[in-house]
């Protein structure tokens, strides 16, 4: 079968296998893991952690989103509303975009200064090494996505309802400002692509290779073994024949539409 011949539902099934054996080894070995997700509007980040967490425990995978920071946030060390949302033993957290808000969004929209963001290009690379050197298996994608392939998704997701929620005043802004995205980009992966912390580029023009790509590097980059699924058997009912149930019009039941 060739890269442009392939099952997409049966190799998202062999992933998501893959994903639930990494799952329980996180667990059992007291792993803490950090993966961010980050890239252009529209690049395919949410459909790819939502392929990403389908099959796992969200007691165990948590994903986190945060929004514009509070008037309190702003005043604290930058990175500190990131740093309670890290992981404790046995868990996975996915960042739907991160701490490089700084470097992408707040620098081209000028929502952060000159001086706080170059102390954050100083910075970052430092703050992620000691979450290396605490334990933490950091991993960092960022989803490439042609000005073509996104100017057909936002016009899809403008024309259909369902999707109209995902498009923003920010969409527009971040459009016409392609050119200014595109330095800070470059300019994020000269100061942060380190040796201890590199980048991962996704292609994301095609959404099903890029999910089923950045998932098998994931576990590709997080040695684990397959582990023994112990047999499950379901006991029997007990007796219930003292049980007596209440009349059912003492229930209100959601009408049967369907």
């Amino acid at each position: 079968m060739s890269k442009n011949d392939f099952d997409y539902d049966a190799e998202l099934k062999k992933l998501h296998t893959d994903l639930v054996h990494l799952q329980e080894w996180v667990k059992n070995k007291g792993l803490k893991v950090v993966i961010v997700f980050e890239g252009r509007d529209a690049s395919g980040k949410g459909g790819t952690i939502k392929r990403f967490t389908e099959p796992l425990n969200p007691r165990v995978c948590k994903v986190v989103a945060l929004g514009v920071p509070t008037e309190k946030e702003k005043t604290q060390w930058y990175f500190q509303r990131y740093v309670e949302h890290l992981p404790s033993a046995g868990h996975i957290v996915l960042f739907d975009r991160s701490w490089y808000n700084r470097a992408g969004v707040e620098k081209v929209m000028g929502f952060c200064s000159d001086k706080e963001y170059r102390e954050f290009l100083r910075s970052c690379p430092e703050f992620e090494r000691m979450l290396v050197r605490s334990g933490i298996i950091l991993l960092k994608y960022w989803f490439s996505v042609s000005d073509e392939e996104q100017e057909r998704r936002f016009k899809n997701r403008i024309s259909n309802p369902l999707k109209r929620w995902k498009f923003s005043p920010m969409d527009l802004e971040s459009r016409s400002r392609w050119l200014e995205y595109s330095k800070a980009k470059d300019q994020m992966f000269a100061h942060t692509d380190t040796k201890q912390v590199p980048w991962y580029v996704v292609n994301s023009d095609n959404k099903k290779k890029a999910r089923l790509n950045c998932i098998s590097h994931v576990l590709s980059m997080i040695p684990h073994e397959k582990m023994n699924i112990e047999p499950i058997e379901l006991p029997e009912l007990p007796d219930y024949e003292a049980y007596v149930r209440p009349p059912m019009n003492y229930q209100t039941f959601v009408p049967e539409k369907y």
